[in-house]
């Protein structure tokens, strides 16, 4: 069940209550993208939404090994409030109901830590210069046992109707929960690794559609825990096994127009259609903020082995119509898009933070427009079958593998504009942790170590 915007708190406790809700969970999401939350009988959904829950602001410090990374901009003293967005709540099995919170200072003033709040801000400033954005989530995980040990590979067949049949039960009952919840599947699928799936959500606002991710993650939670197994969404779930991409699809428009849809194809005529002038150059801005971005995108210690020539990750740094191996994949309108032109950026992967990752691919488009920069030529050549030498003669280059050198890219940049001092603070106190808190673990101890890590 949705709620209908605009719900006051005393009616939403109302409606939660007829729909059977016992317990009301509110969430914030982290630098590390780790997810948070405080809970309340449903009774007491309305002070959920005005005065909210207390919140640490050491929360924004977790990091993956459960030890809190703090900045100059918070510590244990003080406290932050969790205020509950009553049009944003969802039904959940179990009695449960969830949705995100506005995080706030004491005196209501929005936390400039908080993801959330990030992303609002990026909105907004897209909204001065009459642009609106739509996002589209595809989200990749792999399905382990409760302790997260690999489950037998079975019959299993990369993009199979087999692992379709053998999970059938799992997958009706994840999409008809999400359906109750109101949440926009378009597309279920197995992906290429052994009991990997991938589901792709409806575009969205920006804001609702990362809102959208947390809500997902958490029903998969839900229903694969019903069935005895458990959900990874590492980036590297196991060592020399492929990787789980949490791929985004944006669209931007001005006055109602696609600015990724160019019919005449006026920047290149060897396409039936192509970006305007406008939607080239915001294309122009994330290619070339992209390895600054990565920090927040793909910088996880666990990112760089997933970024690799010829696993369909966007490893070159390009863009292409229909490339899988470019960073930003275009895709045109037609029949087979009825949600119009848009892009897909490859390269994020499931430990992005979904607020953050789009504020900042956004940031970088907007940046784009703003200094009018020129479009690069399309590349429509299978990148990921060149060697290091045929790149170089081509002029291309590929995005960083290396997380130390992601995070050293990050300094200065474009993408550490976007966040802000407070949010990139946070962002490089876990990240940098990460460097040195794991540094004495192989790869295959690392995957085991965090398998379970980002799941909800």
């Amino acid at each position: 069940m949705s709620v209908s915007e605009g719900t006051s708190a005393a009616d939403l406790t109302e409606v939660l209550g007829r729909e059977g809700v016992c317990v009301v969970a509110g969430w914030a999401t982290n630098a590390a993208n780790l997810v948070h939350a405080k809970s309340m009988p449903v009774a007491r959904t309305s002070a959920f939404v005005t005065a909210g829950a207390g919140m640490s602001p050491v929360h924004h410090g977790y990091a993956l090994d459960g030890t809190i990374q703090l900045t100059p901009f918070y510590d244990a003293v003080g406290d932050l409030r969790m205020r509950l967005v009553p049009e944003a709540v969802r039904v959940l099995p179990g009695g449960l109901a969830a949705g995100p919170t506005h995080v706030v200072t004491q005196e209501g003033e929005p936390d400039p830590t908080a993801p959330r709040h990030v992303l609002t801000r990026v909105v907004e400033r897209l909204g001065e210069q009459d642009l609106t954005a739509l996002v589209g989530h595809e989200l990749e995980f792999v399905l382990v046992a409760p302790d997260g040990s690999a489950l037998p590979p079975g019959a299993w067949t990369p993009y199979g109707l087999s692992a379709v049949v053998d999970r059938s039960a799992l997958i009706g009952e994840l999409l008809e929960a999400a359906d109750v919840a109101g949440l926009g599947i378009e597309q279920v699928h197995a992906e290429y690794g052994a009991h990997q799936l991938e589901l792709s959500l409806a575009p969205q606002a920006p804001v609702e559609a990362a809102d959208s991710v947390i809500l997902l993650k958490t029903l998969i939670g839900i229903i694969t825990r019903a069935h005895g197994l458990a959900a990874s969404f590492s980036p590297v779930p196991f060592a020399g096994a492929v990787g789980n991409g949490a791929h985004q699809h944006l669209s931007l428009r001005s006055g109602g127009v696609n600015l990724l849809d160019d019919p005449p194809a006026t920047l290149h005529q060897e396409t039936a259609h192509g970006p305007t002038p406008t939607g080239g150059q915001a294309i122009a801005g994330i290619l070339d903020g992209l390895l600054g971005a990565q920090a927040v995108l793909t910088g996880s210690i666990l990112s760089g082995p997933r970024l690799r020539p010829g696993m369909w990750s966007g490893a070159t740094l390009c863009w292409g119509t229909e490339n899988r191996e470019a960073a930003v994949r275009y895709l045109r309108a037609g029949p087979a898009n009825p949600h119009g032109a848009n892009i897909e950026i490859k390269v994020v992967d499931t430990s992005a933070n979904p607020y953050l990752a789009t504020a900042v691919l956004l940031g970088l488009a907007l940046d784009g427009i703003e200094h009018e920069l020129p479009l690069p030529p399309e590349i429509v050549r299978d990148t990921g079958r060149l060697d290091d030498a045929a790149r170089a003669e081509a002029g291309l280059s590929l995005v960083l593998d290396d997380q130390e050198t992601i995070l050293d890219a990050f300094a200065g940049s474009v993408a550490e504009r976007v966040l802000g001092e407070h949010a990139a603070a946070a962002l490089l106190a876990v990240r940098l942790h990460e460097v040195t808190a794991f540094a004495d673990l192989d790869a295959e101890q690392l995957c085991e170590r965090l398998r379970l890590r980002w799941s909800i």
